[in-house]
């Protein structure tokens, strides 16, 4: 397999990756370029072809069809590909012969520890978009554009309500801001429900079970009826997650919305506490604030990879890479349960599926006038669901504070993918820490839907006051 990284960014980007930055009046695009997609290009703005060595292949329609086995809204999704076995294996020996397909995150681990490797299976272009999905996105490459005072701050377009359409916003982005809301409005199940646990793993190996939760990850506008926008104040995600243990915390219920523009501050956050019974906004929920449910080692900024305002960082495109980065995660997030996943050091690898993909990688400074904890940042988006698949993130000495991944998999019922699995290594105190994974877990299960008809979401904060148990 070809060591070397094969840039696949086209002309336009080349202006702006010379100047390291680039400004939203490149948002539209021609007419004349936007027919790219469908021909060169997916309807959704990934490469259509294969890579030169055909270790990736050609986009043929992703899985349309679930695989035999699965039942609609099961608790777990079935592995269309259990049967593949890995191409090749990357450890600490060998992994200068891969070194230009290795994010430097994946190169920190191996180099930390002995027992790490990445097993590189086949690589499977699964991602699915509904045909509804596809011509709103078409629409978009020539309507949508950053929009809101500040560079990032909001987005906008041909929706009636002033947004882009419910599909990619910029499959021929420009700059990193529109690769970034691409991210924040990747196509999903308009509501997936998923009853989770995490683990905290310390330095030493000691594994700390953190606060089991019963959580609805809602993609507002992919709710064809109109009305999760409705209820959730035109938010393009939305958060209703209630912890379930310890007992000291159980009944602790969060409800978030993040916004496409930058409106009081981007989102609107409540949160509801059983010792106080009551409900109450916390706009601070944002940015390098700590989780608190989660041992205060994932940032609010941090879910899905990233979420929220982009204006404490400058956000650059860099191009377009073939990376070594995980994917298709079923093994992990579905089939392996979480005793035979979390290892003492890092994640057992023989349940971690990394493949070869084509990522857009964009770089964030922090501004000179921004506070946050972090420098710098990198994120990979992978090109075919439009997610972040993994990160870097830097501390004030440019050294790499945290390695993120998220595990997706595809949500071959509904289309679209699965991006609630997040596995973040701290590499200043040698932690480590995942969520949403395991099978046969007790009451964990995950499940998509294509509206809440029917669903007890609490939606608001009077929802979730009356719905406090104690």
């Amino acid at each position: 397999m070809s060591k070397k990284i094969i840039s696949l960014v086209r002309p336009p980007f080349l202006a702006c990756i010379l100047a390291a930055s680039c400004g939203s009046a490149f948002a539209l695009v021609s007419v004349d370029e936007a027919k790219k997609l469908g021909t060169t290009l997916t309807e959704f703005g990934a490469e259509k072809a294969g890579n030169a060595d055909g270790s990736i292949p050609a986009y043929t329609g992703g899985l349309t069809k679930a695989p035999a086995g699965y039942t609609k809204n099961a608790d777990q999704y079935v592995d269309p590909f259990k049967g593949d076995k890995p191409v090749f294996s990357i450890d600490a020996k060998n992994m200068a012969q891969y070194d230009a397909l290795l994010t430097p995150g994946n190169k920190a681990l191996l180099k930390r520890f002995p027992t790490y490797k990445v097993d590189v299976y086949p690589t499977r272009r699964s991602v699915a978009y509904p045909a509804w999905v596809i011509q709103n996105t078409t629409k978009n490459a020539t309507t949508a554009k950053l929009s809101g005072t500040g560079e990032g701050d909001g987005v906008s377009g041909a929706d009636p309500e002033g947004t882009p359409l419910p599909g990619v916003p910029f499959p021929i982005p420009k700059n990193g801001y529109e690769v970034m809301w691409n991210h924040m409005l990747h196509y999903a199940p308009a509501v997936k429900d998923n009853y989770s646990s995490g683990w905290l793993v310390d330095a030493s190996g000691n594994i700390t079970g953190l606060p089991e939760s019963h959580s609805y990850y809602v993609s507002p506008f992919y709710d064809q009826s109109g009305a999760l926008r409705k209820q959730t104040f035109g938010a393009y995600l939305a958060i209703s997650s209630e912890l379930m243990s310890p007992p000291s915390a159980a009944g602790t219920h969060f409800l978030n919305f993040y916004l496409p523009d930058a409106s009081e501050g981007g989102q609107k956050v409540w949160f509801y506490t059983p010792g106080q019974r009551r409900v109450r906004a916390a706009p601070e929920f944002s940015y390098d604030i700590p989780i608190a449910s989660y041992g205060g080692v994932l940032l609010w900024d941090e879910i899905f990879g990233f979420v929220g305002r982009m204006d404490r960082f400058d956000f650059k495109l860099i191009g377009k890479k073939e990376m070594i980065v995980p994917y298709n995660a079923f093994p992990l997030t579905n089939q392996s349960t979480a005793k035979e996943a979390v290892g003492a050091k890092h994640l057992n690898p023989e349940v971690v599926r990394w493949e070869k993909r084509r990522v857009w990688v964009v770089e964030a400074d922090r501004k000179a006038s921004a506070r946050h904890v972090y420098s710098k940042r990198t994120f990979y988006v992978e090109e075919d669901c439009w997610c972040i698949v993994a990160s870097e993130t830097y501390d004030n000495a440019n050294n790499i504070y945290r390695v993120g991944f998220i595990h997706t998999f595809p949500t071959y019922d509904f289309g679209g993918v699965n991006t609630d699995t997040w596995h973040y290594h701290d590499l200043i105190k040698g932690n480590y820490f995942v969520t949403n994974i395991g099978r046969k877990d007790p009451g964990h299960y995950v499940r998509s839907y294509d509206s809440a008809k029917g669903l007890p979401i609490k939606m608001t904060p009077q929802a979730v006051a009356g719905g406090g148990v104690r």
